[in-house]
């Protein structure tokens, strides 16, 4: 059965700052809430639904940080979803510094499935270039609290902030893994209008990752979340985030396929690095497998990642094809 999120968007309410890269009004596609069109919301999304499990999500702003009685009052009309089997429960997102031993007593009394820490970066240099306004101690504690409590987490980090590289990212995706997220979000950073990282683009102290850039770099993360076996729910923005609109977008890795792209390069890294154990091919036929539903991404966008294998290997054919028995990203190749 399909699993599916009720998306319901606080924008940026209960943030105690604004942090360089944020724009929730363009990320969000709405610029109010309305407490009072919630329950409507909801009932016209279920009447969409069809046979599938879905939560009820908060998303947009530090759910826990909004004013305690609205978060309440909220929580209350999401569980009363749930108790009548409407929804399976409810997921929220916030920030590392807003989870506390009392944010926690509370969040046990409801259906919590999870809960979307934006942890961005565990770099301190990061987080201050950033103006994130925590430290990695807090995201620390936040985590301990939540998996000390049974409450299931996911890590949403970014790639490509400003004062990070490559191996701060990788250490970002590591520690995340180690404590104890049960899933991982990975956004390349974009830069929109109207926002501080905006103006630092065009003061020439900020300079955004290519497309090429933002894939290679979050496909290594993507590698370490697969190591550690921590699903990755969502790479990058969804395309329609206001990433068309010249008066939204500035700047960054923008493509609508991007997550795929991803997905694809982690392929094309596991394919290379099983060829570097089966020695000399020339000429040979090779057969990969692959797990089911994913042929097309380790083909790559336009044929790139078979066209790069051919090139590299003098192969003289490369065929790719589904094993069911394979799952992630493993793949097996056979020499013919």
């Amino acid at each position: 059965m399909k699993h599916s999120n009720i998306p319901i968007f606080i924008q940026h309410m209960g943030c105690p700052n604004q942090c360089v890269f944020c724009d929730q009004h363009t990320i969000t596609g709405a610029h109010s809430f309305c407490e009072a069109s919630v329950r409507s919301d909801i009932d016209a999304a279920l009447a969409t639904m069809g046979e599938r499990t879905c939560e009820i999500a908060y998303f947009g702003g530090s759910f826990t940080g909004i004013d305690r009685e609205q978060m309440l009052r909220l929580l209350d009309l999401a569980q009363e979803y749930t108790e009548r089997g409407a929804v399976c429960g409810i997921r929220l997102s916030t920030r590392p510094d807003y989870i506390s031993p009392e944010i926690v007593e509370i969040l046990l009394r409801y259906p919590i499935c999870a809960v979307e820490l934006g942890i961005q970066s565990m770099d301190e240099r990061v987080l201050a270039a950033c103006k994130r306004g925590h430290a990695a101690a807090d995201t620390v504690q936040a985590c301990a609290l939540l998996r000390k409590a049974g409450i299931p987490f996911v890590g949403q980090m970014m790639t490509g902030l400003p004062g990070s590289d490559g191996q701060s990212e990788l250490e970002t995706a590591e520690r995340i893994c180690s404590m104890g997220a049960c899933g991982a979000r990975i956004y390349p950073c974009i830069v929109f209008q109207n926002t501080a990282l905006a103006d630092m683009t065009r003061k020439g102290l900020y300079s955004p990752l290519s497309v090429e850039e933002a894939v290679a770099r979050s496909a290594a993360v993507l590698e370490i979340f697969d190591a550690h076996g921590v699903p990755c729910l969502k790479i990058g923005l969804h395309d329609g985030q206001g990433l068309h609109d010249p008066d939204t977008y500035f700047a960054g890795p923008h493509h609508p396929a991007l997550g795929e792209m991803v997905r694809s390069r982690v392929f094309l890294y596991k394919i290379e690095a099983a060829l570097d154990t089966v020695g000399p091919v020339r000429e040979k036929s090779l057969q990969i497998a692959v797990p089911s539903g994913c042929v097309s991404m380790a083909v790559g966008q336009k044929k790139e990642n078979k066209l790069r294998i051919l090139e590299k290997t003098g192969a003289k054919s490369v065929k790719i094809l589904e094993n069911k028995a394979l799952c992630g990203y493993n793949i097996t190749i056979d020499v013919l």
